[in-house]
């Protein structure tokens, strides 16, 4: 199974903002911490170690994207309208 880069999340708007949620109130370092935990968590749930690598390789090679205001989130690799979902590929 490949890593998946296009947008596949359901909603992802939705997760965006409970992921900044759990990050308000949090100093440099909790902030951190919590990722790491989070990180470990997602990768856990992969579970593939050829997909965790992709992954990491991936990650190596993007451009890091300034961070958005609250009030106009930011989508990273938005889908085109029209496209088709990439859900259900393997």
């Amino acid at each position: 199974m490949p890593l998946i880069t296009a947008p596949n999340l359901d909603a992802g708007d939705d997760f965006y903002e409970a992921l900044l949620g759990a990050h308000h109130g949090l100093d440099a370092e909790a902030s951190h911490a919590f990722n790491a935990r989070l990180i470990l968590l997602l990768a856990n749930h992969i579970g593939r170690q050829d997909v965790l690598l992709e992954a990491l390789s991936a990650a190596a090679r993007a451009t890091p994207v300034p961070p958005a205001s609250p009030a106009s989130p930011v989508s990273i690799d938005a889908p085109t309208p029209g496209a088709a979902s990439p859900r259900g590929q393997a």
